[in-house]
């Protein structure tokens, strides 16, 4: 043992805090190093059958500088162009990752093969660092994740989704109001009418007009949430023995972000679920779910299990419902403004159906036209371009190629919904495209197959999204003209779709001019008043 490594450890040669950060240091530098030789010299089985094509990998790291970064989708887009090929394969030090590019591949291994490909890759940074356990979306497939999944349906199954409409028209009717207050803040706008739908339903809170807490814990806890799921991000999702260090040595700054964002993460869980609690005691509870939850909980032993995996699906609601839609109504109004042609057919059968009223969800079957811009707008900018990803639970062979156990399959909802084949002139918004006779054609691909995930691992609470985006785009279309921005000499703004990167995937900020149609519709966004406060 030399001088410098005694200087290190200490003279005594016991650890202690200071000289311990060194040590971990260095095995933050030596450990990865090591998996990354065991995984390049590990000799695999030879598969029967290839992989699938893709950009050929460099010794050890494999396709580590090729990894995108900022739009992934469309890179792996170009990639399938680039390979002719809608299934490709790259990997990340070892690790495989499969890319699916079209719908039938998707439901080829989705749907047909569930079995084998209904788990979630383990992300270490996200699921346990950060504590997003909470969310079943990211739960490993397994009786977990059952139990999470079969309570969160009760309650947002197709046949239960409709006693939640007063709440979502209420919210759609106020969101008119705010944007004739102040149509310059309709992003704002957008993002608390839904945290305010989600948080009534959940939990039965009416939330604030302006800093509501629970509107800034959950914009907090996506946000790193987004931030984590970029793609590299993170050392310690590829060398998970990372996660074993601690936060204060150098080098750990991943540590201390995760444990912020872990603590923001229990307070969206447990600060609204507990208010409903104290509500129930009281006598002053309203219903929700949560209450309803929290009624028919067990006594005894197997209370305190049950009522996590309650909280958690709370939770998972208000979280979700409070942020993914949002995106898609944000890139409806930049449609909006980009295609004036869209918005004029909208208002002609708006005013051709409902006339001199609001519309309501009765009216939804006689309004197609406003049926296919809601089906348009999922597909045109996804919330989720490339869904969330899955794992392979076994080795497989399909159609010739060889996908090992292990491996991250991405479906690339992004492609499904852009193939020129189903959706021609896909960079068009053009809700044309899913009418046949004046009625929703069936035989075009709807958009919710690929927008919302895959198999079993689709999101169930995509009945509720549906809704709530109907009553949006009904209720803005019927008063609202939207328009793009003026320069200073008062020529309209040319705009375009420039999307941000991250699992949750939003327009970049943009302006647009937003006002009533008419002094008739003006005076229907003020008379709502008196229905609604």
């Amino acid at each position: 043992m030399n001088d410098s490594f005694l200087d290190i450890i200490g003279s005594s040669g016991a650890p202690t805090r200071d000289n311990l950060g060194w040590l971990y240091l260095l095995g933050i530098l030596l450990v990865p190093g090591a998996l990354v030789l065991a995984r390049a010299f590990a000799r695999p089985p030879k598969p029967r059958c290839p992989l699938p094509p893709g950009p050929k990998p460099l010794p050890i790291i494999g396709n580590l500088l090729e990894m995108p970064t900022e739009q992934p989708w469309l890179v792996y887009d170009s990639w399938f162009k680039k390979y002719n090929s809608d299934i490709i394969h790259f990997n990340v030090v070892g690790q495989p990752v499969i890319v699916l590019g079209s719908a039938k591949r998707c439901f080829d291994l989705f749907d047909k093969r569930s079995a084998i490909y209904s788990d979630r890759p383990r992300l270490p940074m996200i699921l346990e660092l950060m504590k997003w356990e909470i969310n079943l979306g990211f739960l490993p497939y397994g009786p977990w994740w059952k139990r999470h999944r079969k309570l969160f349906v009760q309650y947002f199954h197709p046949n239960v989704v409709p006693k939640y409409r007063p709440v979502q028209l209420r919210e759609a009717r106020i969101f008119t109001r705010r944007l004739l207050g102040s149509p310059e803040n309709f992003s704002h706008h957008i993002r608390h009418t839904f945290a305010a739908m989600i948080m009534d339903v959940s939990y039965g809170v009416r939330v604030l007009e302006k800093g509501d807490p629970y509107i800034l814990t959950a914009e907090e806890a996506f946000s790193s949430l987004n931030a984590a799921t970029v793609p590299g991000t993170f050392l310690v999702d590829l060398f998970p023995i990372l996660k074993h260090i601690p936060s204060w040595i150098p080098g750990a700054g991943f540590k201390r972000l995760a444990e912020h964002a872990a603590k923001v993460n229990t307070v969206m869980a447990t600060r609204p679920w507990d208010a409903v609690k104290e509500a129930l005691v009281t006598g002053t509870a309203v219903p929700c779910i949560a209450a309803s939850m929290l009624e028919v909980l067990p006594q005894g032993e197997k209370r305190a299990e049950e009522e996590e995996i309650a909280r958690n699906c709370a939770a998972v609601s208000y979280a979700g419902g409070a942020d993914t839609t949002v995106s898609t109504v944000q890139a409806f109004f930049l449609a909006m403004a980009m295609f004036p042609e869209v918005q004029k057919k909208a208002h002609t059968e708006l005013d051709a159906v409902i006339g001199g009223r609001l519309p309501t969800f009765e009216d939804r079957p006689q309004l197609p036209y406003i049926q296919a811009i809601v089906q348009e707008a999922m597909r045109w900018q996804q919330v989720t371009p490339l869904a969330v990803s899955h794992a392979s639970m076994a080795d497989d062979e399909y159609d010739g190629y060889f996908i090992p156990k292990g491996s991250i399959v991405v479906g690339c909802s992004w492609s499904i919904l852009h193939d020129p084949v189903m959706y021609p002139r896909p960079f068009d918004f053009n809700p044309d495209r899913f009418l046949k006779d004046g009625e929703i054609n069936p035989e075009v691909r709807h958009p919710n197959q690929a927008s919302f995930g895959f198999g079993r691992r689709m999101c169930p609470g995509r009945f509720f999204s549906d809704s709530s985006l109907y009553i949006i785009v009904a209720s803005t279309l019927s008063v609202f003209s939207i328009q793009p921005p003026l320069d200073e000499l008062g020529n309209p703004i040319a705009l375009e779709a420039v999307m941000t990167t991250g699992l949750l995937s939003y327009p970049r900020p943009y302006a647009c001019r937003i006002a009533p149609r008419s002094p008739a519709a003006e005076k229907l966004i003020r008379d709502s008043e008196l229905e609604y406060y």
